[in-house]
């Protein structure tokens, strides 16, 4: 009888040593030692140890999404995306996400819940990026920058998103997930 994919599992790993490689601010370089337990073969892996991140869905009653454009030092360029950030030690991802939206954008809403989350790069990271959707948002205050923050809102229109994606105006792979999140959640075909 032929196995199928779903029935065969790879062997699991056992956390041996835990150790701090390097202390780089907004995350940690662990280093850990595994035991793959099914031949006792061990070996060494650096983790990314960070907080988790959250990306909020804002929509206004018009059904348009508000994105902030900002500078991203990794790609050195312009990203379009969801506003969002880390959730700080002790805050749940759904009020990290309302203050988050806030800060970068002066917006708020109702009925704020979490849609979806993800393993940012499972290979290298221990944290996770969670999914917030927020109606009926209305810009009601002032933008709240961190010091090396510049941002600006747009507000696109949901029936748009597919399209930027496809033109290669969203290339952020968590900002193009949250919009995937964000389209299952609406009945709208991905």
């Amino acid at each position: 009888m032929k196995q199928s994919m779903s029935e065969k599992i790879p062997s699991s790993w056992s956390l041996l040593k835990d150790d701090l490689h390097a202390d780089c601010r907004i995350f940690e370089i662990r280093k850990q030692r595994f035991l793959r337990n099914s031949d006792r073969k061990q070996g060494d892996f650096f983790v990314l140890d960070t907080n988790d991140w959250v990306n909020v869905l804002a929509l206004t009653s018009d059904d348009h999404l508000v994105m902030v454009r900002q500078f991203r030092y990794g790609t050195k360029d312009f990203s379009l995306e969801p506003p969002g950030g880390v959730v700080e030690d002790g805050e749940v991802p759904s009020l990290a996400g309302q203050r988050e939206l806030m800060e970068e954008t002066g917006y708020c809403g109702k009925n704020a819940e979490i849609i979806g989350s993800v393993s940012p790069n499972p290979a290298i990271m221990s944290n996770r990026c969670h999914f917030l959707l927020v109606r009926e948002v209305e810009k009601t205050g002032e933008v709240s920058f961190d010091p090396n923050e510049e941002l600006v809102t747009e507000l696109v229109s949901v029936s748009d998103l597919k399209d930027l994606i496809r033109r290669g105006k969203i290339t952020h792979s968590l900002a193009m997930n949250a919009i995937f999140q964000l389209l299952l959640e609406l009945g709208k075909t991905p």
